[in-house]
């Protein structure tokens, strides 16, 4: 299994929508939510994305095709 850490920014039109689970069981894609900040206006989210490597691009394009921008993180933000 691989593992990918990426940042997440959500629109405010898509903070309420449930795009990570959605994700997760269309390409078996297990998130693990590292760090979160919602507000009314936007969204921002640091998830470890753990599946085949194949389905963690899948499901981050699938992201980025709904309008959340993701980010690659390199490195550790909380061992």
């Amino acid at each position: 299994m691989a593992k990918k850490l990426v940042k997440l920014t959500f629109p405010q039109k898509l903070i309420k929508e449930p795009v990570i689970f959605t994700m997760a069981k269309k390409f078996d894609v297990m998130p693990n939510i590292r760090r979160a900040r919602v507000t009314e206006k936007d969204g921002e989210m640091v998830l470890e994305l753990e599946g085949e490597e194949k389905n963690l691009e899948k499901g981050t394009n699938y992201l980025a095709k709904t309008g959340v921008i993701v980010e690659p993180i390199v490195g550790d933000i909380v061992e």
